[in-house]
């Protein structure tokens, strides 16, 4: 046997004994919930993600473990982290919002008008791999319709076979413009969560400058660029400043 398949069936094995592996701890975890034992459990999942393996479950069963420990920050940012992986669960969606509420800082939103919250819902629909992925398969149908409509010999066949081949395609070329769109409203966005019971935000990136407002833990704000340590960011009403880095932390950070 070759060395190349005898190095490809250790790293099958490793996969294999590691899989194994986080799916025990996973199991462990759910156990250690369900007894209260909160703390137990979120070393299990922690060790999960030490592993490599990144999943909606392990997120979310983290930010329900810190939810009932009432650390806000951690809850909030691990339910953020799995509603990225699983954008339309509407059970992450509803344990986030109860964690939200927990939360002292109250920050409405700037409005949106009707038809940027609908282009917003359209393209959130799926995730950019997820457009990707329905756009590949309309193309197949469209190859699959062009193939009948070149061997059916009857007139009405051939042209049911040419509305679905265009109707396909047609639908196959918006998919890869959303999942175009998708992906880089997911560029764009670098959301963040405060850790810290309560940071100032400043006008300056420095300790000298003037604070402009406080934030508290688990609110979540957007980081529009980084300079020597501080980072600067938006919060959800509009308003920006600088803080240290060290008292957020990055959501899409995997």
């Amino acid at each position: 046997m070759s060395m190349k398949k005898i190095f490809f069936l250790i790293g099958l094995l490793s996969m294999s004994l590691g899989f194994s592996q986080n799916e025990t701890l996973f199991s462990e975890a759910t156990e250690l919930y369900n007894k209260g034992e909160y703390t137990k459990a979120i070393e299990n999942y922690e060790q999960i993600l030490e592993s490599g393996q990144h999943s909606a479950a392990v997120y979310f069963n983290l930010g329900n473990c810190y939810y009932k420990t009432n650390a806000i920050g951690p809850s909030i940012y691990y339910y953020e982290k799995a509603l990225l992986l699983s954008p339309n669960d509407s059970e992450i969606k509803n344990n986030l919002g109860y964690a939200q509420n927990m939360r002292l800082d109250a920050i409405e939103e700037v409005p949106k008008t009707e038809i940027a919250q609908a282009y917003d819902k359209v393209i959130n629909l799926f995730t950019s791999d997820q457009w990707a992925y329905i756009a590949v398969t309309l193309v197949l149908f469209f190859v699959l319709a062009y193939l009948a409509y070149y061997f059916l010999r009857s007139a009405n066949q051939k042209r049911i076979s040419l509305i679905t081949g265009i109707f396909s395609l047609t639908l196959g070329l918006l998919s890869i413009l959303m999942s175009y769109l998708q992906h880089e409203q997911y560029r764009k966005d670098n959301p963040a969560i405060v850790f810290s019971k309560e940071v100032r935000v400043s006008s300056e990136p420095n300790g000298s400058s003037e604070t402009i407002f406080s934030l508290h833990e688990g609110t979540k704000v957007n980081v529009l660029e980084e300079l020597d340590g501080w980072e600067k960011i938006r919060i959800a009403d509009g308003q920006t400043g600088w803080l240290l880095g060290e008292n957020i932390k990055h959501i899409k950070d995997f």
